[in-house]
């Protein structure tokens, strides 16, 4: 089954979890499009979440979920408000979700965990998850090792379950590319960055507009927690910690809540912008419905045209 006839959504396209970003304006738009709008729990607090389900309901009656960040240090009490609010669909990563599997199941939630290779695809869809997202190298903020496209073809043959690609999609041709690649459907972050609905700093959103391809880079390489950025002052400074092998303190030093200085402050210099690769396709601010249906037509056009030929 593809996976917006599962997810019962208009479209293939599921809204990436951003830290700091992703909350009911964003994901309330997404769903209302015909994606799939995600809450974000990164960077958030159990009963912020709450508040953000809240929210979302009131916008739209049409499909949400939730992102739980396994890591996150009130997971216990966060899904115990997933639950409680009702919440169908959840996404999960950074951290093993295994122990969880049980209670989700068993509150008749959809799991899709986001994956970063082949063993771990595997191994949610024994534990029952419903899809996975495979994320590659390419995505924003924190990455796995490998990269989508080339990858993604031997995982989606590995399993029984919806694939859906993830890092480095931003338009309705990377959408076909990776349906023929076996993916089931997309998971999008940075573009929607650029949207109206993005609660981000404006500084951020222009800052991405303008950059080119070089401009990005990847950071924390000798830690467990790489992630791709755009390359700033900050991102030059951890990179220079980590080969003078300055230590984990200094790294943090800096690194230490730099997501919401960017993000809320508007400092792109000294914070932290999280963004895949592609900035070239993100040239201006316009709504979610915009994006999403635009994406979707180049989408349609293009397999029209590949059918005919």
């Amino acid at each position: 089954m593809k996976i917006h006839d599962l997810l019962k959504i208009k479209y293939p396209i599921l809204q990436g979890a951003m830290a700091n970003i992703s909350t009911a304006e964003l994901a309330g738009a997404v769903s209302e499009a015909g994606g799939l709008g995600m809450i974000a729990s990164g960077g958030f607090s159990p009963e912020k979440v709450r508040s953000e389900i809240r929210k979302i309901k009131k916008m739209t009656d049409k499909p949400f979920g939730v992102n739980m960040v396994m890591i996150h240090p009130e997971i216990h009490e966060l899904n115990k408000i997933i639950v409680e609010e009702g919440v169908k669909i959840i996404t999960c990563g950074a951290g093993n979700p295994e122990k969880y599997f049980d209670y989700w199941l068993k509150n008749g939630l959809k799991v899709i965990p986001i994956i970063a290779n082949k063993k771990m695809a595997q191994k949610v869809e024994r534990l029952g998850a419903t899809a996975c997202v495979f994320e590659g190298a390419e995505a924003g903020g924190h990455i796995g090792k490998l990269n989508t496209f080339p990858a993604l073809p031997e995982i989606a043959d590995s399993v029984k379950i919806p694939v859906i690609s993830a890092g480095g999609i931003y338009t309705g041709r990377q959408i076909l590319a990776a349906e023929i690649l076996g993916a089931s459907g997309v998971q999008m972050g940075t573009r929607f960055l650029v949207s109206r609905e993005a609660p981000i700093h404006e500084n951020f959103k222009k800052l991405l507009i303008d950059a080119s391809d070089r401009d990005t880079i990847v950071t924390g390489i000798t830690t467990s927690h790489p992630i791709r950025c755009y390359k700033n002052k900050l991102a030059e400074k951890l990179l220079e910690i980590e080969i003078n092998k300055l230590g984990e303190d200094e790294f943090e030093k800096y690194a230490k809540g730099s997501g919401k200085k960017a993000v809320i402050d508007g400092d792109v210099v000294w914070g932290s912008v999280m963004a895949g690769e592609g900035y070239e396709y993100l040239n201006k601010i316009e709504s979610v419905k915009d994006i999403i249906e635009n994406i979707m037509r180049d989408y349609k056009d293009l397999k029209d045209n590949f059918k005919k030929n």
